[in-house]
Formats: C-alpha cells, sequence, structure tokens
C-alpha cells in the first residue's frame, strides 16, 4: 500500500505529527536522574508484530541479569508503519506493559532511537511518558554524520557508536530521556555479555517476547 494511501486511510496528517513531535522533544532532559554508578536494576522492552497484533513485552532484571519481574500486553494494531514515526505504533502497548510491572527498573533499555532520531525517538518517548531514565539502541542511523564513534546531528553530539563483537555491525546508542550522553553509552557497554551483541536486558526482552509467542501459540 503507497504511503498517501495508508495516511488516507487512518486519517493521518504527517505534518501535524512532526510538530507534536518537536513540541514534545524540546521536553527532552540529558541531565542524570540518578547516579547510575548505583543503579540496582535495568529494564527493556521488545516488541513483535504479529498479524495485526503487536505483541510488548517487558523485563527487569537485576545486575546479574537475573529477571526479577516480567509482563507483557497483546493488543491491536493501531497505526500503521511509517519511518520516523515507529512511537505512535508502539508506544502505547510498550507503556500499558510497563505499567503491569510490579518492579519498576532504575534505567529502561528501548530498541529504537534516543535524541539522533530527526525529532523524537521511541526511547526519548517512552522516557518522557513514564518518567524513567531511557537508552536508545538502534541498529541503523539515518539524518546523522559519523565521526570517529560519535553520532552527530545538527553539530551536536546526540549518541555514540558501540561495537560489541568484532564481526557484528555496530549499534547506535543515545539518550531517550533524564540521562547523559556518556552515561548511555557506558551502560551499554558495560551491559554486554557475550556472545550476545545487545545489552543483556534488550536479549532478555526479546527471549521473553519469543517465549510468550510460543506460549500464547501465536501465528
Amino acid at each position: 500500500m503507497e504511503q498517501e494511501e495508508l495516511l488516507n486511510r487512518y486519517g493521518i496528517d504527517l505534518e501535524v505529527l512532526k510538530s507534536e513531535q518537536l513540541k514534545l522533544a524540546k521536553g527532552i532532559e540529558l541531565k542524570n536522574k540518578i547516579d547510575f554508578s548505583l543503579v540496582e536494576s535495568y529494564g527493556a522492552i521488545d516488541n513483535i508484530f504479529i498479524g495485526k497484533k503487536i505483541l510488548s513485552c517487558a523485563i527487569v532484571c537485576d545486575k546479574e541479569f537475573e529477571i526479577i519481574d516480567r509482563a507483557y500486553v497483546l493488543e491491536k494494531i493501531r497505526f500503521p508503519y511509517l519511518a520516523g514515526f515507529r512511537n505512535y505504533r508502539e508506544l502505547e502497548p510498550m507503556i500499558t506493559a510497563f505499567n503491569k510491572l510490579n518492579e519498576k527498573p532504575d534505567v529502561v533499555f528501548i530498541q529504537g532511537h534516543g535524541i539522533a532520531h530527526p525529532r523524537l525517538g521511541l526511547a526519548s518517548h517512552f522516557g518522557l511518558s513514564t518518567g524513567i531514565p531511557t537508552i536508545g539502541v538502534s541498529n541503523s542511523i539515518f539524518d546523522t554524520e559519523i565521526k570517529g564513534k560519535d553520532i552527530i546531528k545538527e553539530n551536536k553530539k546526540v549518541g555514540k557508536i558501540l561495537k560489541s563483537k568484532k564481526e557484528s555491525n555496530p549499534m547506535f546508542v543515545s539518550p531517550g530521556n533524564l540521562i547523559s550522553i556518556s552515561n548511555a553509552y557506558k551502560l551499554s557497554k558495560e551491559t554486554i555479555k557475550l556472545p550476545h551483541k545487545r545489552p543483556e536486558p534488550i536479549h532478555l526482552a526479546s527471549k521473553y517476547a519469543k517465549k510468550v509467542k510460543k506460549e500464547l501459540a501465536i501465528n
């Protein structure tokens, strides 16, 4: 389906959404909400699309990466896939799953962009909506420059490249909200548990999502 047809079908005005993203992005804070050297727990959320539904799975683990809480929701997809607008497709079920957790983490890893997004990344939108420090970890990047290990947007540093394994493609790390660039990178690097490429909380959330999908026997 062509994008114009999708927009008409769902009644979407991209210019309105772009303006909303830019307005919300003004609320992002890169000041550390807590002392991240004292973090006791990490969170992460993984989303799986199954037909016309989205399965959003959240986990919380301790410093040894033992899961201490988890929750999921399965909801109907209410927004089409549009590059740059993942938050309108995925954010609502992510927040619902997160709110079902009894244990709230000190920081949450999100598979998506933080401030490296041209307007408002999924990690930033989630952080603004929940008040929890967030870190965006993405496998791709766009509308930015790479200088050494730094990600540059509009002549400003917005994140860093993290390569956990020699044979793996790099990951692009940027703060979502309430955490500095340096701490977002530091925590992402510290939570790598080889042979897994991604920060361990993200790996655990992905593993949990696959398990839930199998248990629900969803095709």
